[in-house]
C-alpha cells in the first residue's frame, strides 16, 4: 500500500487535474504498491557522491546558511534572517475533512528540510498555513497579500475565485497545482508541472492509439456537466488527441457533480453509441459507479483518464477488476516505484519522518517548494519579489530532483515526456512504456487547437500571461 495516500474526491478531485507528464529516465519495475515504504534506507538528506553536498534527488539543495550578511528586506515577509511563506490546502472542506492535506504535510516537512541546512541564504523559513475549504478560497488570499513573502506550494480547487485579490496586492507564486485557468495562466506564477490552457501532453493518446487502433476511432467522453474545470479538461483532450489517431463521435455523457442515483442509463448509451473509449472526468466515487453500472450493461471500453485517479483507495477498490482497462496519464515517478536514493523515495522519507502522509499531490507541493527555493537562492543577499520572479522566468528545464519528467516551468510550457499508468486488479503497474518510467517525443505537447472556450475570457497577451484582471 502507499503509506498514508488518501482518497481525492468530492470537487478538488476532479480540479486537481494537473496534466502531468513524464520524462526519459528509468527505474525498477515493481507491481508492490507497497514498494513506497522500503526505499532501502534512502537519507532525508542525501549526500552527492564524495562531495558532502547535501541534494535532494539529483538537485543540489538550495538551502544553507549565509556567506555574507543578508539585508534587513525590503519586502513584505523578509527579513535579515526570516522568509515567511504562505502554503495551503481545502482540509477544511466540511464534505470531505482533510482534503489534499498532504500538500501541506510535504511543505512543513520540506521547510524543516531546509531550515536543518541554514535556511535560503541563511535566511529560516517561516511558514503560514492558509485553509480555503474549498469555497473560501478568497478569505486566505485576502489574509496572506498582508502576510507573506510569497504562496508556494499550496492547492486550493477553486483558485480562479481568488485570483483577482492575489493580483491586486501584487503577491506571486508557485503553486503545487492551479485549478483553473486562470490561474494556470496567470501572471506572478510559475508552477513546476505547468497545465496551460493552450497546450497539452498527449502521450497518452499515442500510447492508446497505437494498443488499441479500433477503440479510438469511437471515443467519448463522461464528465460533470457543470464544473468548468472539467469542461476545460475535455475540450482539450478532444482538440489534441485527434493528432494520435482518435476520432471523437457526438455521444458525451454529462453527469451531476454529486453523481447520480442510476448511472446504468449512462453506460448503456455510449454503448448504443458504439463508443469504444471514454474519457472520464471525475471524482473517484462517480467513476467506481459508472465502471460498476458498465461492468453491468456488458459495455467494456478502454478508459482514460488524468492522475487524480492514481491513489491508492482507488486500486484497492478494484477487487472486482471493473478497472482493469482504465489507463491513467502520470508524469510523477510513481509512489510504488520509487527506486532507492531516488528524489521520490526521498521525499517520502522526509513528510513520513515528520509525521505527515504522502501522496502524488504531495510530491507536487515538494517540487513546488524546490523550484521556489531554487530561485530564491540565486537572488543571495537582497531577497526580494522580482528578483524571485526573474529567476523562475530563467528556469526553463526542472524536474524536482527526479519528482518527475523534465518540464518548462518558466515559459509555462507543457512536458514532452509521459507516462500511463493502470490496474491489474488491485495493483498499480506500469503500462507505457513498459520498461522505462517516461517516453518521450516532441510530438506528445500539442498545442490545443481549437482553443478552449474560456482561453478569450483570459486575454492572453504576447507572453501567454492572462491580462482578464490587469485593467
Amino acid at each position: 500500500m502507499f503509506a498514508g495516500v488518501k482518497r481525492l474526491t468530492a470537487i478538488a478531485a476532479v480540479v486537481v487535474i494537473a496534466l502531468l507528464a513524464v520524462g526519459c529516465g528509468s527505474g525498477r519495475s515493481s507491481s508492490d504498491p507497497g514498494a513506497s515504504g522500503d526505499n532501502g534506507g534512502s537519507s532525508g538528506s542525501s549526500s552527492s557522491s564524495g562531495s558532502g553536498a547535501v541534494t535532494f534527488g539529483d538537485l543540489e539543495s538550495p538551502c544553507g546558511p549565509a556567506e555574507g550578511t543578508n539585508s534587513a528586506g525590503s519586502e513584505q515577509g523578509v527579513t535579515a534572517d526570516t522568509v515567511t511563506i504562505g502554503y495551503g490546502d481545502d482540509a477544511g472542506y466540511q464534505g470531505q475533512p482533510g482534503l489534499n492535506h498532504e500538500m501541506s504535510d510535504a511543505i512543513k516537512a520540506m521547510i524543516d528540510w531546509c531550515n536543518d541546512q541554514g535556511g535560503i541564504n541563511g535566511r529560516k523559513v517561516e511558514g503560514k498555513y492558509y485553509d480555503a475549504k474549498i469555497l473560501d478560497v478568497n478569505t486566505p488570499m485576502q489574509e496572506a497579500c498582508t502576510q507573506v513573502f510569497m504562496l508556494v506550494g499550496q492547492g486550493w480547487a477553486l483558485d480562479g475565485s481568488a485570483e483577482a485579490t492575489r493580483l491586486a496586492c501584487d503577491l506571486p507564486m508557485v503553486p503545487g497545482y492551479t485549478g483553473s485557468s486562470a490561474a494556470a495562466m496567470a501572471p506572478l506564477m510559475v508552477q513546476p508541472v505547468p497545465n496551460p490552457i493552450d497546450e497539452l501532453t498527449i502521450q497518452q493518446a499515442y500510447a492508446l492509439a497505437e494498443a488499441f487502433p479500433e477503440n479510438v476511432k469511437k471515443a467519448a467522453a463522461s464528465y460533470p456537466g457543470t464544473l468548468p474545470a472539467s469542461i476545460e479538461s475535455i475540450e482539450k483532450i478532444k482538440a489534441t488527441y485527434t493528432q494520435a489517431g482518435f476520432n471523437f463521435v457526438d455521444c458525451d455523457q454529462t453527469y451531476q457533480i454529486g453523481g447520480e442515483a442510476d448511472w446504468k442509463p449512462f453506460a448503456q448509451r455510449l454503448k448504443d453509441c458504439g463508443v469504444g473509449a471514454v474519457a472520464f472526468s471525475g471524482a473517484e466515487g462517480n467513476f467506481e459507479n459508472m465502471l460498476d453500472a458498465a461492468k453491468q450493461v456488458g459495455f467494456e471500453p478502454i478508459w482514460f483518464t488524468e492522475a487524480n485517479f492514481y491513489t491508492e483507495t482507488f486500486g484497492l477498490w478494484n477487487t472486482s477488476g471493473n478497472a482493469n482497462e482504465v489507463y491513467v496519464k502520470d508524469i510523477y515517478v510513481p509512489l510504488f516505484d520509487a527506486p532507492e536514493g531516488s528524489a521520490t523515495a526521498q521525499y517520502i522519507e522526509i513528510v513520513e519522518k515528520s509525521g505527515g502522509d504522502i501522496s502524488q499531490l504531495g510530491a507536487q507541493a515538494t517540487s513546488a517548494f524546490l523550484l521556489w527555493a531554487t530561485a530564491a537562492k540565486e537572488c543571495g543577499a537582497d531577497l526580494t519579489r522580482d528578483c524571485v520572479m526573474e529567476n523562475l522566468y530563467k528556469i526553463t528545464e526542472w524536474t524536482g530532483g527526479g519528482l518527475h519528467a523534465p518540464t518548462n516551468p518558466g515559459q509555462n510550457k507543457v512536458s514532452e515526456c509521459g507516462n500511463v499508468l493502470k490496474l491489474e486488479n488491485t495493483t498499480w503497474t506500469h503500462w507505457s512504456p513498459e520498461d522505462d518510467m517516461y517516453a518521450c517525443d516532441p510530438k506528445y505537447a500539442a498545442t490545443v487547437n481549437p482553443p478552449v472556450a474560456a482561453a478569450a475570457q483570459l486575454e492572453l497577451d504576447s507572453n501567454r500571461k492572462a491580462q482578464q484582471y490587469n485593467k
